[in-house]
């Protein structure tokens, strides 16, 4: 064993994880394998299982494990994923955001729940297979970008504080997605042409606006299509089935397409416009987090991104309190969207991010 070093691993049956546990234990850590069984809506089947944790994915994880010759346990977590992420997407959409549950996710079960549960049962760190890297520079542990520049996950993981960071193992971070495959070849592991994991993994059909219908009615409220002039020019359906840049779907003929441009939920309206209508220079976020635990004392330049594949933009941000944030940036970004995280970036460097709030 390395240092005392005792490493719990999300597993989750696929290639990554798996491949994460094998680098571990070949590099000789104490090595053991957790996997969560997350909430699933029922399926026509009845089944309810979470599809990142399926019967078949546990199976996998177990068969890997055991090939690794380490221990796995799976943690019910059902109740937990249920109240921080399901009741939080329903919740985005009832108060008129775009929410995003893999982000809540990591910040309430994977570095909340399952790094508690892991720290508990004797383990030093928690690994993943997220293509992120965490370096330690003097008494800072940053979080960087992986190499895999088209797998980067660092978006997803800016709510990590220094503390979870501290605990935290990212074999995969200086690999590509290619080379994390031959390495599962290499070490004979049965996970190697596993498809890759999906958003909205608790729903039975990856259909949100039919579960939003079912479970949140309320926030369907059909009211007023307006355009920049405010001149009432249609009906819409219901605000959250439409997303900001949306062009299809909005039901109005016109000389030219029109696309969504705002949605105001106090009023019920839905702003639409041309395609050159789209777009604005600011934003503001709260619910910040800064990875070095220290907001900056005043405005800095970084690249800000506001989609998960999305590039950086440079922009000004100037810190509003302890927690929000202005940014403003030298071009118009066509979907900047309420509820979807801006995150914030100096190179490879990922300095952290909030929640868009307009």
């Amino acid at each position: 064993m390395i240092d005392g070093q005792r490493v719990a691993v999300a597993m989750s049956g696929g290639v990554d994880s798996s491949v994460a546990a094998a680098l571990l234990r070949e590099q000789g850590h104490a090595v053991f394998g957790l996997m969560l069984r997350l909430w699933g809506e029922p399926g026509q089947n009845g089944n309810g299982h979470n599809r990142c944790c399926t019967p078949d994915a546990v199976e996998r994880a177990r068969q890997v494990a055991a090939l690794l010759d380490i221990p796995f346990y799976v943690l019910d977590a059902r109740a937990v994923f249920h109240h921080a992420v399901v009741e939080f997407f329903l919740g985005g959409y009832t108060s008129g955001v775009t929410p995003n549950p893999c982000l809540e996710c990591n910040r309430h079960i994977r570095w909340g729940f399952l790094l508690d549960k892991a720290l508990r049962i004797g383990a030093t760190h928690l690994a993943s297979g997220h293509y992120a890297r965490v370096r330690k520079k003097g008494a800072q542990h940053q979080l960087l970008r992986g190499v895999d520049a088209r797998k980067d996950q660092s978006y997803a993981l800016n709510m990590l504080a220094q503390r979870q960071l501290a605990r935290t193992l990212f074999p995969l971070g200086a690999f590509t997605k290619t080379e994390t495959r031959s390495l599962a070849q290499r070490f004979g592991l049965p996970v190697t042409q596993r498809p890759e994991s999906q958003d909205l993994c608790f729903l039975a059909d990856n259909d949100y606006r039919r579960y939003v219908r079912e479970h949140a009615p309320e926030a369907l409220r059909p009211g007023p299509i307006v355009n920049r002039q405010g001149e009432r020019i249609g009906e819409h359906r219901g605000l959250p089935l439409y997303t900001i840049g949306q062009r299809k779907g909005i039901g109005i003929a016109a000389p030219e397409p029109l696309y969504v441009l705002a949605a105001k939920h106090e009023a019920n309206t839905l702003v639409v416009g041309r395609r050159a209508e789209l777009g604005k220079n600011r934003l503001r976020a709260g619910n910040v987090n800064w990875i070095s635990g220290e907001p900056p004392g005043s405005a800095l330049r970084a690249g800000v991104q506001i989609r998960y594949r999305a590039r950086p933009a440079p922009a000004s941000i100037t810190p509003v309190g302890a927690d929000e944030v202005n940014v403003e940036f030298e071009r118009p970004l066509r979907d900047i969207t309420p509820g979807q995280a801006a995150v914030f970036y100096r190179d490879e460097i990922c300095l952290g991010g909030g929640v868009i709030q307009s």
